[in-house]
């Protein structure tokens, strides 16, 4: 059993890297993946500041300017680990330990709620 998973795992497969080399070479493949490489990371880019947003208008108390300043999928809120285990236990609102939400799950019909969530957590536990 050890040398069928050591196999796998240290043989990966080739596929992945076919599908990606195939992409990149063809001029109308890459251009479309380019197309949508630029609309996700508008769109994470739109969330992140949504978010900023909706936590100044409400006056979460704090800089928030922060999670318009990283990139990537997911964004440092700066929560203590209590409050990232009250947003998850009270708000239901999924992040790691020490605060990072992905921002692929902030949406236009949820970050109201987690503004409002944050807000909560802010103010109410230190």
């Amino acid at each position: 059993m050890k040398i069928i998973v050591r196999v796998n795992y240290s043989s990966p497969p080739k596929h992945g890297a076919r599908i990606a080399g195939m992409i990149l070479n063809n001029e109308a493949m890459r251009k479309e993946w380019l197309t949508q490489l630029i609309d996700v990371t508008k769109r994470m880019t739109d969330m992140r500041n949504a978010l900023q947003a909706e936590l100044k208008r409400i006056a979460v108390p704090g800089d928030w300017s922060h999670i318009t300043k990283q990139i990537g999928m997911f964004s440092f809120t700066g929560l203590n680990g209590k409050q990232v285990e009250s947003m998850i236990k009270k708000h239901s609102i999924y992040m790691t330990a020490d605060g990072r939400i992905s921002v692929c799950g902030i949406t236009t019909k949820n970050v109201n709620y987690i503004a409002s969530a944050i807000k909560d957590v802010v103010e109410n536990i230190k």
